[in-house]
C-alpha cells in the first residue's frame, strides 16, 4: 500500500482540477474559492463534465448532492449520469453544470421547526465549491458526491454547512480588521481551522443485534457494571487488539482515499472504547469530513462483524464518548493569530486576540453550552469524566500569570518559563518542558496555538459549536476594532482595550480541578451560568442577547434560531420517548418473562427441598430477593408506560421536552435500578441479553 498514491485518490481537488480542466476554467474556480463570486454558465458546464468523466472512471455511475440537514447526520439521493439513449439505443451519460450547481431534494420531510408546511416540498441543495467533491465507494457502488448547502424554498437555512460558511466569512472579515491593524497588509482572509478527535465503542455485531436498546437508542438502558471496568487503566493506549487493528486499518485506508487526514489512533480509557484523530484544515472541510469520519467507522465496522457506538454514554459506569474540537486562526499568508511566541507577554497582537476570546466565551458561554448539547451529552457533561456543564477558560500558569500582571499592573514584565525536564537516566534526554500544564477537565481550553473545545459530544456534528465560536469571536474582533480603529494613539488604544477586556472578563479564567465540587460553587459566585441539561440549554438560542448577535452578522434569522429551538425540543422529547418505549418492551418482553422462568425454577427447587427437610434458609432468601426485585421492576414498568403516554399525548415544544427530563427520564431510572439488580443476581443462563462483560470484554 502506497499511502501517497492511496491519499486522495478518490477526492476531485484542487490538483485534479489543475490537470484536467482548461486554465481559465480553474482559474475562476480557484478565485472564487479563495475569494467568492458566482461561476459563469460556461466555467460550470466545463466543470461538471471533468467531473463526471472522473468520477465514471472511478466506476460511479450516480451522483448526488451531500447535505447535512438538522437532522445532525448526512443526506444523499443518488441520480444516474445517463440521459435519453440516442437513436441508436446507445446509453449517453451526461451531466451538466446545473445539475452540479443546484439540487432539489424534498424539504417538508426534513427537520424544519415551522420553517416549512408539510405542503411545502421544495428545497434546494447548493454546491460548496470550498469543499471538494469525492467519490464515496459503498455496497451500491462508487458514487460522486458533491457537498452542498441546503435550503428552503423561501431562502431559510435548513442545514448544518450554511450557518458555519456563514459565520466563517464574517470572522475573516472582522479577523482581517485587526491583523490589518498591526501591519498585515500581505493577508486576504483569516481562516478557521478544526481538528476533531472522535471516541467510539465497538462491540461485537452479533450480540449487539441480541440488545434492543443498542439497535434503537444506541446505548444500554439495562446493564450492571462488569467486576472489571476502567480501574486498573489497562486499556488506556494499551496494545491494540488483533481484530480491532484490522478495523483500524481499514478504516484509515478508507479515510485516506476520500483525503480525510487520519493519523492518530489510540485505545481509550473505557474497555472497547477508542481513539481517532486527524490533522487541522479549514473549518468548512473538518465538518464535512468529520460526518465523514462517523459514516465510515460504522460501515467498516459492519465489515468486521462489529458495532461502532458513536453514542456519548452506550454504558453506565464507565467513560463516555466525546469529540474535542481543537480550533484556530490563521491568516492565509501563515500567521496563526494564537501562536502565543516565545514571549507572549510581549505579543500586543497575541494579547489583543486572546483578550478579544476571553470577551466572546465569557459573553457567550451560554450558547457554547449550548452548542454541545444533546441528549446523549446530558449522561456526560459533569459527570466527573468530561468537562462540566460550566464554561470556564484554562489559559495554563504562564498566561494566566500574564493575564494576572496585566490586570493588577497594567504591564506584563515577567513571563514563567518551563525549564528542563530532567529524567534522571543517562541514555535519556534532557529536554525544555512547556511552560504549563495541559487540563483535562477544561471545558475550554488553551493547548499551546489553538483552543480546545472538549465538550462537544461524540454523536454530534461539529457544525453549530464551530459557527457559534466563529461568530463570538467574530463579534468580539469587530467592537475591538471599531475601538482601534478610530484611535488617536493605536499603541496606548490597545493597551488600555487589552487591560479592559481581561480585567472585565478574567472571571472566566479557571485552571483548576473542574471535576470538583468546590467548583460550583465558585463559578456561582463568579456569575458564570450553570446549564446542567439540554433542554435548559435551548433557550439561550432566542435570547435577545443571541438573536442581536446573529442577525447582526447574518447568521442566523429570528425565524431561523426559532426553528432551530424548536427542532431540540422535538428531538429531545423524540429522544427520550424512544429509549422509554425500548425500556418497557425489553421488561414486557425479555426480562420479566425471563425473571419469572428463573423464579419458578427456585419456587420449585425450595419445595423439593421442603419436602426433603433440607435447609430453605438460603434459597428461600433468594428467592424472596429476586421476587421482591420482579414485584418492583413489574411496578417501575407500570409506571413508565403511562408516564410515557402522558408525555407523548402532550403537544410537542418546550413544555414536552421539560415534561420528559423531569418526568420520564426519572421514571426511566427507577425501572432500571430494580432490573440492574435482578442481573446480578440471576442465573446467567436466564439473562435474556448479553451483559456489560460481554459487550466490553469479549470484542
Amino acid at each position: 500500500m502506497n499511502i501517497e498514491e492511496l491519499f486522495g485518490c478518490n477526492v476531485f481537488s484542487i490538483g485534479t482540477m489543475r490537470e484536467r480542466l482548461p486554465k481559465e476554467a480553474f482559474e475562476e474556480i480557484e478565485s472564487i474559492i479563495d475569494h467568492g463570486g458566482e461561476l459563469s454558465k460556461k466555467t460550470a458546464d466545463i466543470v461538471a463534465n471533468a467531473m463526471k468523466d472522473w468520477a465514471i472512471e472511478k466506476g460511479a455511475t450516480h451522483y448526488t448532492h451531500w447535505f447535512q440537514p438538522l437532522t445532525g447526520i448526512t443526506a444523499e439521493k443518488h441520480d444516474a449520469f445517463v440521459t435519453h439513449p440516442d437513436r441508436d439505443g446507445k446509453m449517453i451519460m451526461e451531466f451538466r453544470g446545473k445539475e452540479l450547481i443546484k439540487g432539489e431534494p424534498d424539504a417538508s420531510s426534513f427537520p424544519s421547526g415551522g420553517l416549512r408546511a408539510t405542503f411545502e416540498a421544495r428545497g434546494y441543495t447548493a454546491w460548496d465549491i470550498t469543499s471538494p467533491a469525492f467519490v464515496k465507494e459503498t455496497a451500491t457502488g462508487p458514487t460522486l458526491c458533491i457537498p452542498t448547502a441546503f435550503c428552503s424554498y423561501t431562502g431559510e437555512s435548513l442545514d448544518k454547512k450554511t450557518p458555519l460558511l456563514r459565520s466563517m466569512e464574517v470572522l475573516s472579515r472582522e479577523a482581517l480588521r485587526i491583523v490589518r491593524l498591526f501591519g498585515n497588509t500581505e493577508a486576504t482572509k483569516v481562516i478557521a481551522s478544526v481538528g476533531a478527535e472522535q471516541e467510539y465503542f465497538l462491540v461485537d455485531q452479533q450480540k449487539a443485534l441480541l440488545r434492543e436498546d443498542l439497535i434503537f437508542a444506541g446505548r444500554t438502558l439495562y446493564g450492571a457494571p462488569a467486576p472489571k471496568g476502567q480501574e486498573m487503566d489497562d486499556h488506556y493506549f494499551g496494545v491494540i487488539r488483533e481484530r480491532i487493528g484490522a478495523f483500524m486499518k481499514d478504516v484509515n485506508i478508507e479515510l485516506w482515499k476520500l483525503g480525510v487526514t487520519a493519523k492518530t489512533q489510540h485505545n481509550e480509557a473505557a474497555p472497547a472504547q477508542h481513539e481517532l484523530a486527524p490533522i487541522y484544515e479549514s473549518a468548512n472541510v473538518a465538518v464535512d469530513h468529520n460526518q465523514l469520519v462517523m459514516e465510515t467507522l460504522k460501515r467498516v465496522a459492519g465489515k468486521h462483524g462489529l458495532r461502532c457506538l458513536l453514542h456519548e454514554k452506550p454504558f453506565a459506569g464507565v467513560n463516555g464518548s466525546g469529540k474535542h474540537n481543537n480550533w484556530s486562526i490563521t491568516t492565509d499568508n501563515g500567521v496563526n493569530l494564537l501562536e502565543p511566541g516565545e514571549s507572549p507577554n510581549e505579543n500586543v497582537q497575541f494579547l489583543l486576540v486572546l483578550a478579544c476570546i476571553m470577551k466572546a466565551v465569557d459573553t457567550h458561554a451560554d450558547l457554547l453550552r449550548q452548542s454541545a448539547s444533546n441528549v446523549g451529552n446530558d449522561h456526560r457533561l459533569g459527570g466527573y469524566e468530561a468537562p462540566p456543564a460550566i464554561i470556564s477558560m484554562f489559559l495554563g500558569s504562564q498566561l494566566e500569570d500574564v493575564v494576572r500582571q496585566l490586570v493588577e499592573t497594567g504591564s506584563a514584565s515577567s513571563l514563567i518559563q518551563g525549564g528542563t525536564l530532567q529524567t534522571g537516566v543517562s541514555t535519556l534526554p534532557d529536554f525544555q518542558k512547556d511552560a504549563t500544564d495541559r487540563n483535562r477537565t477544561s471545558p475550554f481550553a488553551f493547548t499551546g496555538n489553538k483552543f480546545e473545545f472538549r465538550m462537544v459530544g461524540s454523536e454530534d456534528s461539529i457544525g453549530s459549536p464551530n459557527t457559534i465560536l466563529n461568530t463570538i469571536v467574530a463579534e468580539a474582533f469587530c467592537e475591538a476594532a471599531d475601538i482601534l480603529e478610530n484611535a488617536e494613539n493605536f499603541d496606548m488604544a490597545c493597551h488600555d482595550l487589552i487591560k479592559e477586556l481581561m480585567t472585565k472578563h478574567q472571571r472566566i479564567i479557571f485552571n483548576g480541578d473542574g471535576y470538583a465540587p468546590e467548583w460550583i460553587e465558585e463559578a456561582k459566585r463568579r456569575g458564570l451560568p450553570n446549564i446542567p441539561s439540554m433542554v435548559e440549554a435551548v433557550d439561550t438560542l432566542t435570547t435577545e442577547k443571541s438573536i442581536r448577535l446573529f442577525e447582526r452578522f447574518g447568521i442566523f434569522t429570528k425565524a431561523e434560531l426559532e426553528s432551530r429551538a424548536e427542532i431540540l425540543y422535538e428531538t429531545y422529547a423524540k429522544t427520550i420517548n424512544i429509549e422509554a418505549l425500548t425500556m418497557v418492551d425489553m421488561a414486557n418482553k425479555q426480562l420479566v418473562p425471563s425473571v419469572m422462568a428463573y423464579v419458578k425454577e427456585l419456587s420449585e427447587t425450595v419445595n423439593a427441598m421442603n419436602s426433603a427437610g433440607a435447609d430453605i434458609t438460603a434459597t428461600g432468601a433468594l428467592l424472596h430477593r429476586v421476587t421482591g426485585l420482579l414485584n418492583e421492576m413489574q411496578s417501575a414498568r407500570i409506571t413508565l408506560s403511562d408516564i410515557e403516554k402522558k408525555g407523548a399525548a402532550m403537544e410537542r415544544g418546550r413544555e414536552q421536552a421539560f415534561y420528559y427530563r423531569e418526568k420520564v427520564v426519572p421514571a426511566m431510572d427507577s425501572l432500571r435500578k430494580p432490573a440492574d439488580e435482578l442481573e446480578r443476581i440471576v442465573d446467567k443462563a436466564y439473562w435474556p441479553f448479553p451483559t456489560y462483560a460481554d459487550l466490553l470484554f469479549e470484542v
